[in-house]
């Protein structure tokens, strides 16, 4: 049975009833629950969800560590858009880092993208509460906030790893961008082996730490390399995508910097040194290139090519 959640249970802030979609919740038995979650062992009897939820959505994990490096920002804000455009669903857990640039890439094209919580979805609970707006933008797109936790429930060592067997749970296959050798994005590759879900993982630098978890999964042979979305398509058997091409600047200043950034992302000091342009023209290059979309700024001054 659907049913509405009744705040007046809970200390959840009153403005969640004006401002947000209202909780709602969804048992096993209604015909709404999803479709593939519903197979796995010990699914959830309850979900706790604000925003839309359709049985038969074909969705997609993206997970990952949450200190990602600029490679495995701009891996995941690509990867999330390029399936996201091929009409899946995107899965992550808003979590900062690569969870939270999966959701950011697909909420940008204006696509549907779910997050998972091990936390109750109101906004008083929901983690990191940094992600608040974004959380919301989720909603706006036409996304979904899920927990099998009521309102009012903070996250704990116990919540977050359960979570991600929902996480993997409603997704036809799970990609791990970066993660450590011991991470929660191991867990959720963990429970899709057990699930019976395709994985898949990006390879990085041998020294990095970050590549450890993909790379243990890759050599393995629990996860698959992929370099593009396309590699993930052809596996889930689904219509390849198309990027557009080459990114292309209207003058010799925005072509030198694109140049520079197509080897992956750089900060603004580095593009300085290698394009051997003055600061200024850098600067204003690069802000205008941000506008047009044809750059993003990664944070903290790096900036790397965008193909939204």
């Amino acid at each position: 049975m659907l049913e509405d959640y009744n705040p007046s249970t809970t200390s959840s802030h009153s403005s969640l009833r004006s401002e947000w979609a209202p909780i709602r919740i969804l048992k096993i038995e209604d015909k709404n629950y999803p479709k593939l979650l519903k197979e796995i062992k010990e699914p959830p009897k309850v979900l706790y969800y604000r925003g839309e939820l359709n049985p038969g959505d074909q969705c997609f994990a993206i997970v990952g560590t949450r200190r990602c490096s600029d490679y495995g920002k701009q891996v995941a804000l690509e990867m999330a858009g390029d399936l996201a455009e091929a009409g899946l669903i995107i899965v992550s857990g808003l979590a900062p880092g690569i969870d939270t640039f999966a959701h950011t890439a697909t909420v940008e094209r204006k696509k549907r993208t779910i997050a998972v919580l091990g936390t109750g979805i109101d906004e008083k609970t929901i983690y990191p509460q940094s992600n608040l707006k974004l959380a919301q933008r989720i909603l706006e797109t036409g996304g979904c906030l899920i927990s099998e936790y009521p309102p009012g429930t903070p996250g704990s060592k116990f919540t977050f790893p359960q979570r991600n067997r929902i996480i993997s749970g409603l997704s036809l296959g799970v990609l791990v961008v970066e993660a450590k050798e011991k991470s929660g994005a191991l867990i959720t590759a963990d429970w899709a082996k057990k699930q019976g879900r395709k994985i898949f993982a990006i390879p990085g630098l041998i020294h990095s730490l970050n590549s450890k978890g993909p790379h243990y999964l890759i050599k393995h042979e629990v996860a698959k390399l992929v370099e593009n979305a396309n590699d993930i398509l052809k596996e889930l058997n689904l219509p390849p995508t198309t990027r557009p091409g080459g990114v292309e600047g209207e003058n010799k200043e925005e072509n030198l910097i694109l140049e520079t950034l197509k080897e992956g992302p750089l900060d603004i000091d580095k593009i300085i040194e290698k394009t051997k342009l003055p600061a200024a023209t850098v600067a204003s290059t690069l802000s205008i290139l941000e506008i047009k979309g044809k750059v993003r700024n990664l944070g903290n001054n790096v900036y790397a090519i965008s193909y939204r």
